[in-house]
């Protein structure tokens, strides 16, 4: 199996069509098609079904394209840290991160970090926990922050545990001003705005509410972290959220003791040691937060 095997069934397999893959390759098609059919040779089992034309990936090409993804992901990761290493002064940090994170936590640190490694390329992959895990295990991230999720340990990650925040519930301002501190079961009959699925925020709120013995009510669902603050603020409905995005144009409720709250962990795959620009950057902000608190 060679790696520009499976390059041309990844190209393949996003394409969806042989002549635009080979094209994204920059290889003649007769020659993609021919390593292509080599590789299924050797698995013993066809990647793609061709019928009428239309390209689709069968059960094995399924199972092989997370698997190819990764190793083409580590491969290109190994090239970089090697010129970095050979002085070249470059080199690439591919950071998750939930949206909350992108404008409290993390702004702060990657200016830090840029002005110390100018030369290295950025890039910001913003998506709720469960999504950046995902793009983790596939080699598309070199670290994540994620939000840990209470007794579930993922084996394929290493994960450091950086901070705790409170979740608060925020409301639109015409709500009045703050009163008491609330338990959940004031939530019972509350519209919320809930955050659409993947997102840790949703996953807590409703577990929550379910220890609480009931199931929340919905002004609207599926919104991203943006959307959900806006629709708050234009009075649809009351929101869980962290304490960080809670500002003033917002009636913010804090829950009483022990309260809400979440864990912000930097995670990596462990079974990859991060690129050089990484484990610089990882050293930033294990400074940036200091002890967990």
């Amino acid at each position: 199996m060679q790696l520009s095997q499976l390059a041309y069934f990844v190209a393949v397999a996003e394409t969806r069509h042989f002549t635009r893959a080979a094209e994204r390759a920059r290889v003649a098609q007769p020659s993609l098609s021919k390593q292509i059919q080599l590789l299924e040779r050797e698995l013993g089992a066809p990647l793609f079904s061709r019928a009428r034309g239309n390209v689709a990936l069968t059960s094995a090409g399924e199972a092989l394209l997370p698997l190819a993804r990764r190793v083409l992901a580590d491969v290109d990761t190994a090239r970089l840290e090697v010129q970095e290493l050979a002085g070249l002064r470059r080199g690439r940090l591919r950071l998750g991160a939930t949206p909350s994170l992108c404008t409290g936590l993390l702004p702060p640190v990657l200016a830090t970090f840029r002005s110390r490694y100018p030369g290295i390329s950025l890039r910001i992959e913003e998506g709720g926990s469960r999504d950046l895990v995902r793009d983790l295990a596939q080699g598309a991230l070199d670290l994540a922050l994620i939000i840990a999720r209470p007794h579930a340990h993922d084996p394929a990650l290493t994960t450091t545990p950086l901070l705790d925040e409170d979740l608060v519930l925020v409301t639109a301002p015409s709500a009045g001003s703050p009163g008491d501190p609330l338990s959940v079961a004031d939530l019972r009959d509350l519209p919320l705005v809930m955050f659409r699925d993947g997102y840790d925020l949703r996953d807590a709120t409703l577990a929550a509410c379910r220890a609480a013995g009931f199931e929340p009510r919905y002004a609207v669902e599926g919104g991203e972290m943006d959307a959900v603050l806006a629709f708050v603020a234009a009075g649809l409905g009351a929101a869980v959220v962290p304490q960080t995005v809670a500002t003033e144009r917002f009636r913010v409720s804090r829950f009483a003791r022990p309260g809400l709250s979440r864990t912000v962990a930097l995670a990596h795959r462990r079974d990859v040691e991060p690129p050089h620009a990484a484990r610089a950057f990882r050293d930033l902000l294990l400074a940036a937060t200091g002890p967990r608190r």
